[in-house]
C-alpha cells in the first residue's frame, strides 16, 4: 500500500470532501491528505471555539501544504480558508511573522502586495509555491528584495547561490534590479537559468521571462556607454564573429549575441543544421522573429515537414496564410506543432475563425489525414477549443468515444455547444446510464436546458465544479428546484462558489426565499463563510438514513471506453496508504459507506431501487449503475497493486 498512488482531480476530492463530513471523518484531519483538506465544508480545527488552539493550527498547517489551485472554481472556499488560517493567528494583520508564514504555507498567495511587503522575509519562501503572482504580488517582491531585508542583502551583495534560492522568483526579478547586481554574478545565474530550460528543467515561458527582463539590463548598460544611436543602419555588421554550431552550446549565447547581433552573424547553413539547439534557448520574441524570416529567405516556398516538428515555439508568429503553404501530412507533425505548452500559451484566441491552431488541422485533414482518437488524447481536451465546428463535426464518434472523457472547460461557449453535440452522438450507444454521464459530464457546458432538466430528474448529484462550466445563460432559466435536484447532496458547495460569475450571476437573479431554500444567506452579495453546517434542502435527500445504509459492492460490467483524455489543469498524486485511513479509501472506491451513485463518474449520486437516469441521448430511461461508491463501466482506478480491502 506504501508505494501505490491514485491521481485525484478537484471534483473528486470535492465529492470526497462531502462523503466524509456525511461520515462524520473531518476529525482525522491529520491522516487526511492536504488537498483533500482544502475542500472541507467545516474546517472542523478552525470552525468551533471548542476545538483547542494547537488543532486550529494543526489543520491549518496541514491544510497549507495543498494545491490552493484546485479551488480555482470555488473562490469563496479559497477565501474562507484564508480567514480561518489568520483566525487561527488572532485575526487578519498586516505584518506575518516567520512562524506565521511557516503556518500559512500556500495560503499566502492570495496575499495583497502591501502585506507582502510588510511581513517577515520568510514571505519569500512561501511565494515560490505560488503557481501564479499578480503583477501587484511581482512588483511587492522587487520592493521586499530592493530593501535589503532578505538573506540577499541589497542586490549589489547578491551571490549566485541566494538567487538560486529564490527559486521561482528569480524570474520576475526587474531591470532596474539587475542593473544593480554584480556583473560576474548575473552572468553565472544567467547561463545557470538557460542550462536549466535548454535541460528541461525550467519552463520557455519563466525563461523567457528572466531573459528578457536581464537582457533588458544589458542593453541599457550598454546603451549609456558606446552603442551607436538607432536608426543609423537597418542591418548592424556582425562584430562578435559568425555564429557557429559551439557557439549555440554556448549558456551564455543570448548575452554575447542581441538580436540584431543574431541576425547578422546566422549563416542560412548553420540555422539549417542547428535550428534544434537554437530554439533550445529561451529567445525573445524579437529573436524569434528574426529566425522566422531568416527560415523564410531560406525556403521561400515552405518551410519542410522535418524541420515543422522543430519549430513549436515560432508556431504563433506564423499567419494563416503561411500555413497554408505547408505540407502536413503526419500525425507526429501536427501532435509536435499543438501539442506542447509553448503552443498552448501562445494560443490566446482560439475562437479566431483563422487561427493558426485549425490551419494545421487543416492542412493535415486535406492531406487526407485523420482525427483519431490517439490524436485527442495526445493534444489534450483543451486544443479541441482551437478546431472548427467544421473541423470537430468530422471527427468520427467512435474515435471521439474511444478518447473517452476529455476536459475542455476552457473553451470558449460557442465551441462547448458543438462539443457537446458531439459527444452526445458519441456516447449515444453506451449501454449504461452511470457510464453515459462519466462520459458526458466534461462536455455539459454546451448542454442545452432540456437536457439539464432531464439530469436534475436522474438524481445525479452534480459536483459543483461541473456546474459552474454550464452555460451561463442556460442556468438562468433553471429553477432552483431544477437547480437542487441537480446538485443533489452537492448543493451545500453553492456557498463555496457563490462569487464564482456563472454561480453569482445566477444568485442575482433569485429572491430572498429561494436563497433560503438553497440554505445561503439572503443577501448574495454578502462575504461568504461556508464555516457553517450544510442545512437539509428540498429535492436532496435525507442523509440520516443514507449514513446508516450499507451498500452492497458491485463491480461494473462493459468496456465503454477508456478512462482517459487530456490531463486536467489540476491532478494530484497521493500515496494512499499514508494519505487516506483505510475507511476513506473503501469510501472512494467501493462504497461500503454510504449508498452513493459512482462517485468516479463524476457525481456522488443518490441510488436506490427505483432510481432512474434519463439520458437524454437515448430519450428513456435506464438505471442509474449500483448503488455505492464503485467504480463504473470501463472504468479503471488509477492504482496499482491490488484492490483496497475494508479492514486493510
Amino acid at each position: 500500500m506504501a508505494s501505490q498512488q491514485v491521481l485525484l482531480k478537484a471534483w473528486q476530492l470535492c465529492c470526497l470532501a462531502n462523503l466524509a463530513a456525511l461520515r462524520g471523518l473531518q476529525g482525522d484531519f491529520l491522516l487526511h491528505p492536504p488537498d483533500l483538506l482544502l475542500f472541507y465544508n467545516s474546517p472542523p480545527a478552525c470552525s468551533l471555539e471548542q476545538v483547542r488552539e494547537a488543532d486550529c493550527r494543526a489543520f491549518t498547517g496541514r491544510a497549507a501544504r495543498g494545491d490552493t489551485e484546485l479551488l480555482a472554481n470555488l473562490p469563496d472556499q479559497r477565501a474562507a480558508l484564508q480567514h480561518a488560517a489568520l483566525a487561527c493567528l488572532g485575526g487578519p494583520h498586516r505584518q506575518l511573522s516567520a512562524s506565521d508564514l511557516l503556518l500559512l504555507g500556500v495560503l499566502v498567495c492570495d496575499m495583497d502586495a502591501s502585506s507582502i511587503v510588510a511581513s517577515d522575509p520568510q514571505v519569500l519562501q512561501n511565494l515560490q509555491r505560488c503557481p501564479q503572482l499578480t503583477p501587484a504580488q511581482q512588483a511587492a517582491i522587487n520592493t521586499l528584495l530592493a530593501s535589503g531585508r532578505t538573506v540577499l542583502g541589497p542586490p549589489v551583495s547578491w551571490n549566485p547561490a541566494g538567487l538560486q534560492a529564490l527559486g521561482p522568483l528569480a524570474t520576475y526579478i526587474s531591470p532596474s534590479l539587475w542593473a544593480q547586481v554584480q556583473e560576474a554574478v548575473g552572468l553565472d545565474f544567467f547561463g545557470s537559468m538557460v542550462a536549466a530550460c535548454r535541460a528541461g528543467q525550467l519552463s520557455q515561458r519563466d525563461a523567457r521571462r528572466f531573459v528578457t527582463s536581464f537582457l533588458e539590463a544589458e542593453t541599457k548598460a550598454k546603451s549609456m556607454s558606446s552603442r551607436p544611436k538607432r536608426g543609423t543602419a537597418t542591418v548592424r555588421p556582425c562584430i562578435h564573429g559568425n555564429i557557429t554550431a559551439a557557439t549555440l552550446r554556448d549558456d551564455l549565447f543570448l548575452v554575447r549575441y542581441d538580436c540584431s547581433q543574431l541576425e547578422s552573424c546566422l549563416g542560412s547553413q548553420v540555422l539549417k543544421a542547428n535550428l534544434d539547439p537554437l530554439l533550445q534557448h529561451p529567445l525573445p520574441a524579437e529573436c524569434q522573429r528574426v529566425i522566422k524570416a531568416k527560415l523564410a529567405q531560406i525556403y521561400p516556398s515552405s518551410v519542410p515537414e522535418e524541420q515543422l516538428r522543430l519549430i513549436t515555439s515560432l508556431v504563433y508568429l506564423y499567419t494563416h496564410a503561411e500555413i497554408s503553404l505547408w505540407n502536413i501530412t503526419s500525425r507526429d507533425t501536427v501532435m509536435a506543432l499543438l501539442a506542447s505548452d509553448v503552443a498552448l500559451e501562445n494560443q490566446t484566441e482560439p475562437h479566431q475563425p483563422l487561427s493558426c491552431p485549425q490551419a494545421i488541422l487543416q492542412k493535415f485533414l486535406d492531406h487526407k489525414g485523420k482525427i483519431t482518437s490517439a490524436l485527442l488524447v495526445a493534444i489534450g481536451g483543451s486544443r479541441l477549443c482551437w478546431m472548427s465546428p467544421q473541423q470537430i463535426q468530422a471527427i468520427r464518434p467512435s474515435e471521439f468515444r474511444l478518447a473517452g472523457a476529455l476536459d475542455v472547460s476552457s473553451c470558449p461557449q460557442s465551441r462547448k455547444d458543438v462539443l457537446y453535440s458531439k459527444a452526445r452522438e458519441a456516447f449515444s450507444s453506451t449501454r449504461s446510464s452511470a457510464a453515459y454521464y462519466h462520459f458526458i459530464r466534461p462536455y455539459l457546458g454546451g448542454a442545452p436546458l432540456e437536457d439539464l432538466q432531464h439530469l436534475a430528474e436522474a438524481n445525479v448529484s452534480m459536483d459543483i465544479h461541473t456546474f459552474t462550466n454550464l452555460n451561463p445563460h442556460v442556468l438562468q432559466s433553471l429553477s432552483v428546484d431544477h437547480v437542487t435536484m441537480l446538485l443533489g447532496q452537492n448543493v451545500g458547495d453553492l456557498q463555496k462558489a457563490r462569487s464564482h460569475p456563472t454561480v453569482s450571476s445566477w444568485l442575482r437573479s433569485l429572491n430572498r426565499l429561494a436563497l433560503g431554500k438553497l440554505g445561503l444567506d439572503t443577501d448574495p452579495a454578502s462575504p461568504a463563510s461556508p464555516t457553517g453546517p450544510v442545512p437539509s434542502t428540498p429535492g436532496t435527500r435525507d442523509t440520516t438514513l443514507w449514513a446508516s445504509h450499507l451498500a452492497a459492492t458491485s463491480g461494473g460490467s462493459g468496456n465503454d471506453g477508456p478512462y482517459s483524455g487530456s490531463p486536467p489543469a489540476h491532478l494530484r498524486c497521493l500515496p494512499l496508504a499514508v494519505a487516506l485511513p483505510s475507511s476513506l479509501l473503501w469510501l472512494l472506491y467501493w462504497g461500503s459507506l454510504g449508498p452513493f451513485g459512482d462517485c468516479s463518474q463524476g457525481a456522488c449520486t443518490a441510488a436506490s431501487e427505483d432510481s432512474t437516469m434519463l439520458a437524454p441521448h437515448a430519450g428513456k430511461s435506464g438505471p442509474v449503475g449500483g448503488a455505492g461508491c464503485q467504480p463504473g463501466p470501463g472504468h479503471r482506478p488509477q492504482v496499482q497493486g491490488t484492490r483496497p480491502s475494508p479492514t486493510s
